[in-house]
């Protein structure tokens, strides 16, 4: 095979980008988008939504790679599937990609202005952090809550790069856009544990996931709390826009849809239910940003 076609069949298998690229411009987008509406300003033009997306999908991307390294080990003994241990591309040429991404990002920051320079820095600085998982692998890895934690905390890091796009050119952020940058966080950790609820028969040896840690019960319990936590941030979202009804009515009827995919797979961690929660992961995160960046942008237009 050509090295296109070897690259094709990896991003297919570990950075899909039919489902990536709909997500990552969602997220972008509604990262700008609500910036401007909870300061009240005009939204900026479509170069700043180019510079967003192709910004945050250098940061995936770069994520992507920064995982590859971290699991080499573990991949080699665990997963020989994967494509860099079978041999369909090299872990080397993976990492030359990522960073030759690098420059693309630092040209797009600075192309940009206002600073945006240094919050791209501040998320590239978390980043290399996390690929050596701080300096304290094995301690870490023994205490899974704070791994979570750890990790999940470069989604607000990454969600202020994307709205600084919006508010560094006019010297301040909105008082209510913390909210948003939180819920980022707290959807990081619906969509980490969501992928890591698997069935029991789908567990394999060397290969941690959440309901293997803690058992399929507390796994889904865990990331029910996780959804409840986003729910009520997205709740505020819509208080500071104006719009609290409509978003709370979103809201209450995405967490009643998870809260019965959690109790499903709670009762009977089936191969069916552990698809399902990854499934409803990915569709409530998606749900939230798109809520959050476009639900005000209509509802004002209608009013």
């Amino acid at each position: 095979m050509t090295l296109a076609q070897r690259l094709w069949i990896y991003q297919s298998e570990r950075f899909p980008l039919a489902k990536t690229l709909p997500l990552l411009a969602c997220f972008s987008a509604a990262s700008i988008t609500i910036s401007a509406v909870l300061a009240n300003r005009p939204l900026p033009g479509l170069a700043a939504y180019g510079v967003g997306f192709l910004l945050v999908f250098i940061l995936f991307f770069q994520l992507r790679v920064a995982d590859e390294i971290k699991d080499a080990e573990d991949d080699a003994k665990y997963r020989p599937e994967r494509p860099i241990p079978r041999g369909l591309v090299t872990l080397r040429l993976i990492v030359w990609l990522g960073i030759g991404t690098i420059p693309i990002g630092v040209l797009l920051a600075l192309a940009h202005g206002a600073g945006l320079i240094w919050l791209l820095l501040l998320t590239w600085g978390w980043l290399a952090a996390m690929s050596f998982e701080f300096g304290v692998p094995k301690w870490l890895k023994a205490r899974p809550t704070l791994y979570l934690l750890s990790h999940m905390a470069i989604m607000p890091l990454i969600d202020l790069l994307l709205t600084g796009i919006e508010w560094l050119p006019h010297g301040a952020a909105a008082p209510g856009l913390w909210l948003f940058i939180a819920l980022s966080f707290a959807n990081g950790c619906v969509l980490e544990i969501g992928r890591k609820l698997w069935a029991p028969e789908n567990e394999r040896v060397g290969v941690q996931t959440y309901s293997g840690l803690w058992g399929p019960r507390r796994a889904a319990h865990v990331w029910l709390v996780f959804v409840g936590i986003a729910a009520l941030l997205l709740v505020g979202v819509g208080v500071a826009t104006g719009f609290a009804l409509a978003f709370s009515l979103i809201a209450a009827v995405g967490f009643a849809i998870c809260l019965r995919a959690a109790r499903g797979y709670a009762n009977a961690p089936s191969p069916a239910a552990e698809k399902q929660i990854d499934t409803l992961a990915g569709l409530w995160v998606f749900g939230c940003y798109a809520t959050a960046g476009f639900l005000p942008l209509a509802l004002g237009a209608l009013s």
